[in-house]
């Protein structure tokens, strides 16, 4: 399932490029145009998903395979043992822009707590 005006189902279905660092059979995972780390990559499901509250019973294996898709990446490019950040926002008031759920993958700077 997707839709049709969402930006990041879009990217999934190859009507507008992006960097991709790593794709599965459930996910994407590509560069941040705006990047607030020297990594910052996001990993997204294929499946349209808006926000958290959106999730199933059953998404609990898309879940993880985000984040397993994000320690992959993290590994690979040299930031796992030094650490990262993953983040994941909730509608506007939690600074989500676009409403596909995704993870922040960031490293590569001290990223301070609390965020924001």
């Amino acid at each position: 399932m997707s839709d049709g005006d969402c930006l990041f189902c879009k990217i999934v279905a190859g009507d507008i490029s992006a960097d991709v660092v790593l794709e599965t059979d459930s996910t994407v995972a590509f560069r941040d145009v705006n990047p607030k780390a020297p990594m910052h990559v996001l990993v997204i499901p294929k499946r349209h998903i808006a926000t958290i509250n959106d999730l199933s019973a059953g998404d609990e294996h898309l879940i993880g395979d985000l984040f397993l898709v994000a320690a992959k990446i993290a590994d690979d490019e040299g930031f796992a043992d030094d650490g990262y950040r993953v983040v994941m926002n909730c509608n506007a008031a939690a600074g989500q822009t676009v409403f596909h759920i995704h993870l922040h993958l960031l490293g590569g700077r001290s990223l301070g707590w609390p965020p924001g």
